[in-house]
């Protein structure tokens, strides 16, 4: 059996598993001992996701990438529902992280809510950037550019909605700035990948 790689599928499962771990990721804020910044942990997985989005644009066209932003973000609901769940289920004697599960867990709703409303703003912008940017220059431009793009407005979004109002503001914007450094970072390593990922989709599904 000699079945090419399925580009477009693979991108597509990589970009939902990026997601959901940075959601899970995010309900810890770290601290970045090289610059002092505070940062929610999820920022470690979740640039890539631009990237990861940009290469399902090529592979299977604008329309099936919008389609993706607004299936991941349905599924981060539903994680987040039956994190919930569990965590209202009474545990058993003999298991000791209850609480422990309660504080990490549970606790994710906002952070999912935060996430969800970003990922949406953020993604469904970073597609139309693509799009207009790709068929003017060329694919590294439009990746680079809408990933820019989608990284403010998600750090600003995401921020202000899961952390104001529960941590100083001073802290909200060190973890706004420091996201959107981190992000842009790694967008400018990941930008370029996309050269490696072959259009196949018409020019005018772009």
């Amino acid at each position: 059996m000699n079945e090419k790689l399925n580009l477009g599928l693979l991108s597509s499962a990589m970009y939902v598993a990026a997601q959901v771990s940075a959601n899970v990721m995010s309900t810890k804020i770290v601290l970045l001992p090289w610059a002092a910044l505070s940062v929610d942990g999820g920022t470690i997985i979740y640039p890539v996701t631009f990237t990861l989005r940009d290469f399902v644009h090529k592979t299977w066209g604008k329309k099936n990438a919008r389609q993706l932003v607004i299936i991941a973000a349905a599924l981060n609901l539903i994680i987040a529902g039956l994190f919930w769940v569990v965590g209202k289920l009474p545990a058993d004697p003999t298991w000791p992280f209850q609480q422990a599960y309660e504080q990490i867990l549970t606790p994710i709703g906002r952070i999912v809510i935060a996430s969800i409303i970003a990922q949406v703003l953020s993604e469904l912008i970073d597609t139309e950037v693509f799009s207009v940017v790709y068929k003017k220059l060329n694919d590294v431009v439009a990746a680079f550019t809408s990933n820019f793009v989608g990284l403010v407005v998600d750090s600003i979004v995401f921020s202000s909605i899961a952390f104001i109002g529960a941590l100083p503001f001073s802290t909200v914007m060190s973890i706004i700035i420091a996201n959107i450094l981190i992000k842009l970072v790694v967008s400018i390593f990941s930008a370029p990948f996309i050269r490696l990922i072959p259009r196949t989709v018409e020019f005018d599904q772009i």
